[in-house]
Order: C-alpha cells, then sequence, then structure tokens
C-alpha cells in the first residue's frame, strides 16, 4: 500500500539544482568530470575568528539547551550595530527576528500573512522559492516582468495595470538575483508609494547587498518603508557562512511578531554557540568585504571571459554573486546549449530560464568557484568551440 502525498505537492516540482545535481553526479560516477558553475555555494570560510568563536563556545557544557525563539540579546544587538554601521539605519530589538537561514523566512512569512486565494506579485526573473511557496499556501501567483531594457527595475507602469487591490504581498530582491541588477532607491520608493495606497506589504530578500556593490542597499533607506515592508538578509553570502543557516527578518514590530507566530510553532531556535559565531562575524570590519570582493572580481572577469568565447552579452556592472549573459542569437536553445556544454564540455552553467520566462535566453554562472576552476573552464570551452 502507497500513502498519496498532499495534494500542495501537485502544485510545485522538485527543485531545479536538487534534479540537475543528481544527473551530474550519475555522469560523474559515469566517468565524466563535470564542472559545476551554476550554483551559489560560497567556496571560500567564513573569517577565521568567525571559526574559532564557534569551536570555542560549542566545547562549553552549558551551550546545548534550547534558545530563545527571538535569539539573543546579543546577535539582536549584533544585527542592529550591523544595519547602523553599513546601511545607516537604526532598528529597535522588537524590530529583529533571527532565522535558521533566509529560506526559512520566505516560508514563514507566507505561512504568516497569505491565506488560500490571497493574490502574491513575484519577480520574472527571479529567485523559484517565492513562487513555489506561494504556491505551497495556495496563493494565486502573478508575475511582473524584470527586463534587460529597463535595468531590470521594476517597471511602475505595468505594475499598475495588475489588480493591485488584490495583492496581498510582493516579492522584490535587491541587489538582484539572477540579473545583478542593483537597487534603484526612486524606483522602490513609487513601489512604496503604491504599496500604501492599495494596502499590500513588500518583502526585500536582501542576501547580496555586501558583494560587489558600490552603494549598500536596505529598503529601509527609503522613508516610511516600514509601515509597508520587511526585510531579509542572512550570513550566508556576504560571510561565507551558507550552510551555518543564519539569518535574520527585520521590520515593523507588529510585522515582526506575525511571523514569530509562525516560527515559534515550527522550530525550537538558533544553537547557542552559532549565535555566538554570528556575533563575531557581524562586528567584521570593512576589511573583510574588500578582501572578498578583490576575490570575486578577479573571478568576474574570468567568467566575462568564458561568456565572451560563447558570444554572449552581459553587463560588466553587475552586482552580487553571480554573472547573467544572455546567448546570442544564433543559438536555437538555452537547454540544448546547456546540455552540449554538459555532455561534450564537461562543463555546467545555470539556463536562465529557471528562473521565469524572460531568463529563457540567458545563462546565469556563478562566482563561487575557484580561479584554477574557472581557467579549466574557458579552455574546455574552447576545445569545445574548435570542435564545432
Amino acid at each position: 500500500m502507497i500513502i498519496e502525498k498532499a495534494n500542495r505537492l501537485n502544485k510545485v516540482d522538485e527543485y531545479y539544482f536538487s534534479t540537475k545535481l543528481k544527473q551530474i553526479k550519475a555522469l560523474n560516477e559515469g566517468g565524466k568530470n563535470i564542472l559545476n558553475i551554476g550554483i551559489g555555494n560560497p567556496d571560500l570560510p567564513p573569517h577565521a575568528n568567525v571559526l574559532n568563536k564557534l569551536c570555542e563556545v560549542a566545547t562549553s557544557p552549558q551551550v546545548h539547551g534550547y534558545q530563545s525563539y527571538r535569539g539573543t540579546d546579543e546577535l539582536r544587538c549584533s544585527i542592529n550595530n550591523y544595519y547602523q554601521k553599513h546601511y545607516n539605519i537604526p532598528l529597535l530589538d522588537s524590530e529583529i527576528l533571527p532565522l535558521i537561514g533566509s529560506k526559512e523566512g520566505i516560508m514563514h512569512i507566507t505561512q504568516a500573512f497569505i491565506n488560500e486565494g490571497d493574490t502574491v506579485l513575484i519577480p520574472n526573473p527571479g529567485y523559484p522559492t517565492y513562487k513555489s511557496v506561494s504556491k505551497l499556501a495556495g496563493a494565486k501567483v502573478l508575475e511582473y516582468k524584470l527586463s534587460e531594457k529597463n535595468n531590470y527595475q521594476i517597471d511602475l507602469e505595468a505594475l499598475k495595470q495588475l489588480p493591485l487591490d488584490e495583492v496581498k504581498l510582493i516579492w522584490v530582491n535587491y541587489p538582484n538575483m539572477p540579473t545583478g541588477a542593483d537597487a534603484d532607491l526612486e524606483n522602490l520608493k513609487q513601489l512604496i508609494n503604491l504599496a500604501k495606497k492599495h494596502s499590500f506589504l513588500i518583502i526585500n530578500d536582501n542576501p547580496y547587498s555586501r558583494i560587489l556593490t558600490k552603494k549598500v542597499f536596505s529598503i529601509f533607506q527609503i522613508d516610511g518603508a516600514k509601515e509597508v515592508a520587511l526585510e531579509l538578509n542572512s550570513l550566508s553570502k556576504s560571510h561565507n557562512m551558507a550552510g551555518w543557516r543564519i539569518g535574520w527578518l527585520c521590520g515593523d514590530e507588529k510585522y515582526v511578531d506575525t511571523v514569530l507566530n509562525i516560527r515559534s510553532n515550527v522550530d525550537s531556535g538558533m544553537f547557542y554557540a552559532l549565535q555566538k559565531a554570528a556575533t563575531e562575524a557581524l562586528n567584521l570590519d570593512y576589511t573583510w568585504f574588500k578582501q572578498q570582493d578583490k576575490v570575486y572580481s578577479r573571478r568576474k572577469e574570468l567568467v566575462h571571459d568564458l561568456f565572451s568565447l560563447l558570444n554572449c552579452t552581459y553587463n560588466k556592472n553587475q552586482v552580487g554573486l553571480f554573472v547573467w549573459a544572455k546567448i546570442p542569437d544564433s543559438v536555437d536553445s538555452v537547454d540544448d546549449l546547456v546540455d552540449d556544454l554538459i555532455l561534450s564540455a564537461e562543463v555546467f552553467i545555470t539556463p536562465g530560464k529557471i528562473f521565469g520566462s524572460e531568463g529563457e535566453r540567458y545563462l546565469r554562472a556563478s562566482l563561487c568557484t575557484k580561479e584554477e576552476t574557472l581557467k579549466k573552464v574557458i579552455q574546455r570551452i574552447k576545445k569545445h568551440i574548435i570542435k564545432l
């Protein structure tokens, strides 16, 4: 006898990278050696002080019990200091909620605010989890398009043509993934005005604001944003702590407390040693980010070189951990190109179509790849092109 899965799972597919990594694993086991430059999994270690703090605290016999759902006072204080130092934004203690990774926050926020049948706006292209989590909640999902001709900023006039009075929540993501577009304060200020007029909640997903950015952005730099907005942030990308699962939500206390109602029912707080290590990470000075950016800048140049080999076009001023590139008109299908690179050049690059229909003619490469590996990728692609 087989117990049937819940009906809600019929609305979503297995995450693309989950299935693709299975394919790559099987090919490698069959003799291939596929170089993966598609996934944003930081390969650099956290700061030595962070590692030392984790090891130091984890060996104490007093730290292994349940922790507060709101995190330690020290961690919330360090998040507040981080926002004041880097974003010039003061937060109240009650406006901060540590999370076990910001991806957890996407689910918690959706469960806290979305009823079945409510309308959610998501970007196209955009992080696939916004759509899948909304569908799991039974929401009606509408997409707003981000286009290269508009530098991937929100087309406010097009947005106004949507039934905004029916919208409960909109996901935004600046600095943007996958396109690498930086935030436009004036554009988002107008979005906030729309949210106030039509009574919907804005969520800015903000994990890339400390990577290759000249201006550090938080949505709360816009006056009045706290009335209609929340912000997710994390240490995953900025501090090379993706597997540690440390993030946070911030915003007006009434919204944060609403999310806490969900969170307190599904987990029992973050391991104390992780919170101490996170505090250490948040207290790092600007030198840390400058060192990271030097590494990513060198890698970015190599990714530009490999995309040029493929006759792709790209904006050199993209920010964050990825490079977003448009495939040439001579290529009929991004799927065929990706599969050809996997099988013939033994290189995996993410197809932009997984982020939505507006990514159909694009590829996305990750900067979470050592220079040595990127040089090997370039050599493989050169050989592959010669054979064509």
